[in-house]
């Protein structure tokens, strides 16, 4: 009688396809996810920029004026802050570049350095005025950053 002999398992050949499609699909997805979740820290940015804004703007019609001193790289006391870092602490606020007098203000926030944030192109600045002007500095647009 012949005996019938069924080989179960994978060959070795089959493995290395599928660690083959595994890798392709894996270098295609990992910067994609990345930059989604660069993307979606940038919110935090702009909330930070957002916030500072609102601070300045009850500062003014409160003085009618902008508050002007923001003293050291952790203290804001004029308007009430603690801290000069976003609350998620992805950002800082810019100090030798924001720009604040009584009649108007610039400030921009850059990620902080050695942070997750730190390697983003497209938005290595983002900005606002006291118009409501929305700014950027990278390689990016300003929809990728606002």
């Amino acid at each position: 009688m012949a005996r019938i002999r069924h080989d179960s398992g994978f060959t070795l050949i089959e493995l290395m396809i599928v660690v083959a499609v595994m890798a392709i699909l894996a270098a295609i997805a990992l910067p994609s996810y990345q930059e989604s979740v660069r993307k979606s820290r940038r919110s935090d940015a702009q909330a930070f920029l957002l916030s500072l804004a609102q601070a300045q703007e009850r500062h003014f019609t409160q003085n009618l004026q902008y508050a002007t001193a923001i003293k050291g790289t952790a203290s804001k006391t004029n308007l009430g802050w603690s801290s000069a870092n976003s609350s998620e602490g992805y950002y800082e606020l810019d100090l030798v570049n924001s720009s604040f007098t009584a009649a108007a203000f610039t400030a921009i926030v850059k990620p902080v350095a050695g942070g997750p944030q730190a390697g983003d192109s497209k938005c290595t600045t983002i900005s606002i005025t006291n118009t409501g002007v929305k700014g950027k500095s990278g390689t990016g647009t300003l929809e990728d950053c606002w």
